[in-house]
C-alpha cells in the first residue's frame, strides 16, 4: 500500500484542546495554502478565500469575537465571555476559509463543495508536516458580527475554520461507517443504502444556516 493511501486511511481530526504550539511557520502556511487550491474548481472561478490567525492577531480577534458573543448572548456572564475572547488561542494558527459565490457556469452548490474541499485540503497538509487539525464552525462562523469584521458580503460564507497546531495527545480512533451501509453498486433493482442508520431518527432537515444569495 502506498504512503499516501496509508495516510489517508488512518488520518483523523485532533481535539481542538490537545493542540499546542509549534504551529506552522510562514513557509508552513504558504505550502498549507498552495496545496489547499488544487481542488476541482469547475470554470475556475477561484470561489474561495482565506483569512489566516496566527501570533497576536489571534488575541486580537479575540475583542471582536468579545464584541459578538455579547451581541448574541445579552446575558453573558464576563466569565463566559473572556473565554469567547480566547477562543482562538486555543491552537498557534487558524485558517478561515470563506466559500464566495462567483458569477459563471457552475452552479452555487458546485462553488460551495469547492471551497469545502478547499478546508479538507488545508487539513490534509497540515497533516503531512505533522500536525494536528479540527475544522469546525461554531457559532462564529453564522455570526454577523464575525463576518462583518472579516469582510464578508451577501456571497460569502465561512465554510469553518481549520485550527493548526501540535498535538500533546492523540485522539483514540473512533468507529467508522461499515461500507455496507453506506456504498451501493448500481443495478435495475437495487435498494440504496444512505447511511440513515448513523443519524437520528426522523426525515427532519437541520436548521438552514446557509442560505445561498
Amino acid at each position: 500500500m502506498s504512503a499516501i493511501l496509508e495516510f489517508l486511511r488512518s488520518r483523523r481530526s485532533a481535539s481542538i484542546g490537545k493542540l499546542a504550539a509549534p504551529g506552522p511557520d510562514a513557509a508552513q502556511i504558504k505550502t498549507i495554502l498552495e496545496a489547499a487550491t488544487r481542488v476541482p474548481d469547475h470554470n475556475k472561478l477561484t470561489p474561495w478565500w482565506f483569512v489566516v490567525f496566527e501570533g497576536d492577531a489571534r488575541a486580537k480577534f479575540g475583542d471582536v469575537l468579545r464584541k459578538a458573543y455579547a451581541l448574541e448572548d445579552k446575558d453573558a456572564a464576563p466569565a463566559k465571555l473572556d473565554l469567547e475572547a480566547e477562543r482562538f488561542l486555543r491552537a498557534p494558527a487558524i485558517i478561515a476559509v470563506i466559500s464566495r459565490i462567483k458569477e459563471g457556469k457552475a452552479p452555487q452548490w458546485e462553488q460551495v463543495l469547492s471551497a469545502g474541499a478547499v478546508a479538507y485540503n488545508v487539513c490534509l497538509a497540515a497533516n503531512a508536516l505533522g500536525f494536528g487539525t479540527n475544522w469546525v464552525t461554531e457559532w462564529t462562523a453564522y455570526n454577523a458580527e464575525v463576518q462583518r469584521e472579516l469582510g464578508l458580503d451577501d456571497r460569502d460564507h465561512i465554510a469553518g475554520f481549520v485550527y493548526i497546531g501540535t498535538e500533546t495527545e492523540k485522539q483514540e480512533e473512533r468507529e467508522r461507517p461499515a461500507l455496507n451501509d453506506v456504498v451501493n453498486y448500481w443495478s435495475a433493482d437495487y435498494t440504496p443504502q444512505k447511511g440513515d442508520k448513523y443519524g437520528k431518527a426522523g426525515l427532519g432537515l437541520p436548521p438552514a444556516k446557509f442560505k445561498a444569495p
